[in-house]
Parts: C-alpha cells; sequence; structure tokens
C-alpha cells in the first residue's frame, strides 16, 4: 500500500546535519582539487563556490532560509494550467509559410506569431492565415515596417469572428519601431475587437548582449511609455494595462530564467500599483527561447538548450511559450526543426505535466532569494532609463546601449577564457562535421550570439595544421593532447598527431613540414626531455613551438592550459600557420 503523501516525512529526527557540516565536507573536496589552501578556514567555501552573474548579483552555492530574512516574495506565476504553444513563422513566401502553419497547428501549436516585413508582406497575411481558424488559434503579430496596416489587415480577416484569447494586433514601441500614433490607434483597435494590441518585446534587447536586469529594466521603462501614451490620448490605465504583453527571452541558465519571469511580473505589478489601477494586475507573458544562445556549429545542441530553456520560462509563468527550431541559426528551419521545436513544449507538458503545478520553483531559497536580487537590480535599470527622459529618451542618446555593450564586454571575456563554455564552439568542436543547409533567413533583427567570435574563425578554417607534437606513450599524452587538440578545433585548426614518441629525435622525425607544433606530454615528460624536444622540433623547421600546460623553464613560444584566453591564442596560433 502506497503512504499517502502528506505522510511522508521529508526528514527524519536522526538529520542533524549543520551548516557547518555542509561546510566542513565541501571544504574537505576543495582541499583535495587544490581549490582552497589547507590553511582556509571551512566558512569560505561560500565565497569560493559562489558566481557573481553580469549584474552583478552574487549567488550562493545553495540557499538557506536565512536569505528570504526581511524579503515580501512576490510576482508568483498566475497561470492556470498549461502554457499556449506559440510558433513563429516568417516565410520564405505566403504558401510556404501557411503551410508550415496549419503543419504546427494539427500538431500541437496553440496559436502563432507571424513576423511581417521580410520574408512576408502585410498583403499576405490573408494567405498566411488561410485555413486557421482564428477563434481557436491566436494570433500575434509582428510587422515593425508598418504596424498600423498589419493590424487593420488582421482585424479585417477577423470580422465577424471572436478572436481566439491572445490574440494581439502587435503594436511594439522603442526598439519594436512602432510610433506613439501608431501605439494609440491599433490600440484603439485592439479595444473594439476585443484583443490585446501591445507587445512589449525585451527579446529584442536581449539579442543585442544585454543582461536580465537591463532586460527587465528596458521592458518596464517601455511598458510605462506604453501607459503614458495611451493616457495622453484618453485611454484609460485598466484599458491600457489589459493591452499589453510581454515578450522575454528564456536561456539555458535556468535559475537565472525562472526568477526573471517571476522578477518581471513584480516589477509590472509595482507599475501598476503606483499609477493607480484599482486591482492587482497580472502581467501577461510570452516566453522565446534566446537566440544569442543558439549555435550555427553543432546545431543540434539548440535542442538541449531550448528544452531547457523552454522549461525555465514555464516554469517561471509564462503564458506563452516559443521554441525556436535547432536549425534556425541556419536559415528558414525545415520541417524536422519545427516538429522538434514545438514537441518540446508538448513534452513537458504532456509527459512531464508542468503545467498542472502553478509555482514549481516557489519555496525555494535560491529562486526566491534571485527573484529578488533580479527584480531590485532591474528596478535600478528603470530608474537610469527614467533618469533620462525613458526609453525613447535612452535609446536616442544611447545610454542603454552603452550599458548593454558593457554587459557584452564582460561576456566576451568569459566566454574568451571559457568560463562560460558554448559546446560545439568554444569546447568540443567537430571540425569535421557537415550543416545542413537551409533556405536564407529573410529576418534582418540584430541578433549577437554568444559563439559569435568563436564561430568567425570556424567560418575561415586554417588550410595548414599543427603538428600534437605527442610525448610518450599514449596513455601519458593522451589528457593534455585531447584538450589542446579540442581548445584548437575550436579556432578551425586541425591536428596532425605524433603518436607515441620514446624521445626527441623520434618525434622530430614526425615533423614532416610542419611550422607550428604543440607538445603535449606529462610533467615529467617536459622534465625529463621537453628541453630536448623543442630544440630538435626548431631544428627540423618548425617555427612556432606550443606547450599544452604550464611552460616552466622551457623556451617555447606559446603555452595552453586551463583559464587562458582561449581566442587570444588562438589568433595567435592562426598566425603562425600564415
Amino acid at each position: 500500500m502506497t503512504t499517502p503523501i502528506d505522510r511522508i516525512a521529508l526528514t527524519s529526527p536522526e538529520d542533524t546535519a549543520t551548516a557547518a557540516d555542509w561546510e566542513r565536507a565541501t571544504a574537505a573536496v576543495l582541499r583535495k582539487s587544490r581549490r582552497l589552501a589547507d590553511d582556509a578556514p571551512d566558512a569560505s567555501v561560500w565565497e569560493k563556490l559562489a558566481r557573481t552573474t553580469l549584474d552583478g548579483i552574487s549567488v550562493a552555492p545553495i540557499g538557506q532560509s536565512a536569505d528570504l530574512a526581511d524579503l515580501t516574495t512576490a510576482g508568483r506565476p498566475t497561470r492556470d494550467g498549461d502554457w499556449d504553444v506559440r510558433v513563429h513563422v516568417v516565410g520564405p513566401d505566403a504558401k510556404a509559410a501557411n503551410e508550415a502553419l496549419l503543419v504546427d497547428l494539427e500538431n500541437g501549436a496553440t496559436s502563432v506569431w507571424v513576423e511581417l516585413g521580410a520574408g512576408l508582406a502585410t498583403a499576405d497575411l490573408e494567405d498566411v492565415l488561410k485555413g486557421v481558424y482564428t477563434d481557436l488559434a491566436a494570433v500575434v503579430l509582428d510587422a515593425p515596417a508598418e504596424p498600423l496596416a498589419a493590424a487593420e489587415k488582421l482585424v479585417d480577416l477577423l470580422d465577424g469572428v471572436t478572436p481566439a484569447a491572445g490574440t494581439n494586433l502587435g503594436a511594439s514601441p522603442a526598439l519594436g519601431g512602432t510610433s506613439n500614433d501608431d501605439l494609440v490607434a491599433i490600440a484603439r483597435l485592439a479595444l473594439a475587437k476585443g484583443t490585446f494590441g501591445v507587445v512589449v518585446d525585451a527579446s529584442k534587447l536581449h539579442d543585442l548582449g544585454a543582461s536580465d536586469a537591463q532586460e527587465l529594466g528596458y521592458s518596464i521603462a517601455v511598458g510605462v511609455e506604453v501607459l503614458r501614451t495611451l493616457a495622453a490620448a484618453g485611454i484609460s490605465l485598466d484599458d491600457a494595462l489589459g493591452l499589453v504583453e510581454f515578450r522575454y527571452a528564456a536561456t539555458d541558465e535556468q535559475f537565472p530564467t525562472i526568477a526573471k519571469f517571476r522578477a518581471a511580473r513584480r516589477l509590472w505589478a509595482r507599475v501598476a500599483e503606483l499609477s493607480g489601477a484599482t486591482e492587482p494586475v497580472a502581467q501577461r507573458q510570452h516566453a522565446v527561447t534566446s537566440r544569442p544562445m543558439m549555435s550555427k556549429y553543432d546545431p543540434y545542441v539548440n535542442m538541449l538548450r531550448t528544452t531547457v530553456a523552454a522549461f525555465a520560462g514555464g516554469v517561471g509563468g509564462a503564458e506563452s511559450v516559443t521554441v525556436l527550431p535547432f536549425d534556425s541559426t541556419l536559415g528558414l528551419p525545415d520541417a524536422l526543426g519545427r516538429r522538434i521545436a514545438r514537441n518540446t513544449s508538448s513534452l513537458l507538458l504532456a509527459e512531464s505535466h508542468l503545467g498542472k503545478v502553478t509555482d514549481p520553483a516557489g519555496g525555494s531559497y535560491a529562486v526566491e532569494k534571485l527573484t529578488d536580487d533580479l527584480a531590485v537590480a532591474g528596478w535600478a535599470e528603470l530608474g537610469l532609463i527614467e533618469a533620462v527622459g525613458g526609453a525613447a529618451a535612452a535609446l536616442a542618446d544611447g545610454s542603454v546601449v552603452d550599458r548593454v555593450e558593457e554587459v557584452v564586454a564582460a561576456r566576451e571575456v568569459a566566454i574568451a577564457h571559457r568560463r562560460q563554455p558554448i559546446t560545439g564552439v568554444s569546447e568540443f568542436p567537430n571540425l569535421g562535421e557537415t550543416l545542413p543547409e537551409r533556405i536564407a533567413h529573410p529576418s534582418a533583427d540584430a541578433v549577437r550570439r554568444y559563439g559569435a567570435s568563436f564561430e568567425a574563425l570556424r567560418d575561415e578554417p586554417v588550410e595548414a595544421k599543427v603538428l600534437m607534437a605527442t610525448m610518450g606513450t599514449i596513455a601519458q599524452h593522451t589528457a593534455r593532447a585531447t584538450f589542446a587538440t579540442n581548445l584548437l578545433a575550436a579556432g578551425g585548426i586541425a591536428v596532425d598527431v605524433a603518436g607515441p614518441t620514446a624521445d626527441a629525435t623520434e618525434l622530430a622525425a614526425k615533423v614532416s613540414g610542419h611550422t607550428v607544433a604543440c607538445l603535449a606530454g606529462t610533467d615529467a615528460a617536459y622534465a625529463e626531455w621537453g628541453a630536448a624536444a623543442v630544440e630538435a622540433l626548431r631544428a627540423a623547421g618548425v617555427e612556432h613551438v606550443i606547450i599544452a600546460g604550464k611552460p616552466g623553464d622551457l623556451e617555447v613560444d606559446d603555452s595552453c592550459a586551463m583559464g587562458l584566453d582561449a581566442l587570444a591564442f588562438l589568433h595567435t596560433t592562426r598566425e603562425a600557420l600564415a
């Protein structure tokens, strides 16, 4: 007989472990791995294992109840049941878009996000939506070039139809490009039709490299400007609040993403409260999996990234979730890419039942603390934007973009040193892969992919190879040879492996025209015959000698070890090969 859930003890009376016990056990592990000095106090593990986000928020290795002292948690999800599975349609033409859309809707999708102005025109909207039951599947417009014309077209197509819940005419100010006049006109159309009318698209700032707090502050600032603009046009606050949907990026950093969506809800509720809303306001959210986190090389890894991102966006409480297909970095996704994208949500909902729990992350000390920290940081960013006159002014004077550039620079350092690894790009690259071919993507949206610096090197592979000058037996050189080979491959550099060697003479015999060589062996081998190996390689014609590991007293030209600036190393090596 099973035990009722309310009778199961989560801890036993014998569990008497304390924070000091955890510190002691953790410190022992860190000392064994030489990450903590023998004389360092056990309590220093908190600082050693804490990480600092790009917003300057310190995230502890584990959460504690003390983290929530004097904090009032807010921003909990309000979604009731499963999230809306929203697919993105952009082209290449109306017929192909319609065919792809109908397949999506017949196989799990519940709404559609139509992007106009790139592959599709406003005049194509009727053909794109042909056969779509707009009373069942919500349509969300994205038409930066002519937002009012697109909204009017959709309203015409909805004549005689009660639009599905979630339908949005898509006015998108600030980076979305919608003018204030068009914003007001679209808002009036939406009020008359009973739909949403505005999308505050924070994912556009994320695409430029913004941090979580910057994305939050920007979104709330744009939302505030929407309320002000609509109020000036005579639209009531309650009506204006009911018109707005927010779009945020969900990344494969699941806990920060969950916290970001919760913090956004909290911030918008505070704005509504300060604005004089008569009732508590729940922010409507659309999560779209991050474009910058996705890679062009080894694109199949994108399936893993988007699964984590969709999980985080859904657990964070988003009403709608769009999973971008894994191959969208290569162009327009094919049928397989679209199927896997929509099935990601279907599996999370139908098999993992994530929609059955209102707030799965609620009560987690770490998530609650991070939610509060992000809300504070987002509110501070809002203050900086408001100080210069609001979102439009902050974009015009470049202050928002300047702060984003500072974050981009910090992220680039972390990526270059591989503290923020990108699987298939900066780590474990496959130089022999054949990328799937896709039709060019018509969208002109600017996206700053995190792996762009490494991908640029892969785009122009080096013809010459590096000699992996392996010292000793396979067992002796494999670890460092593998490390160096993967590092070089991340820069589009292939290697020829010398294989087992017993001495410098045998190693030099493997040079065979190589001008760059990388020694790979044990510390003992370096001490025993490393100097002789370097001398023999140079005598055989090698002009640039690298050593895998620390160089010590060896007179080499470069070295590669954990923690190095990988991009700088790869550029230097490519120059030597040239």
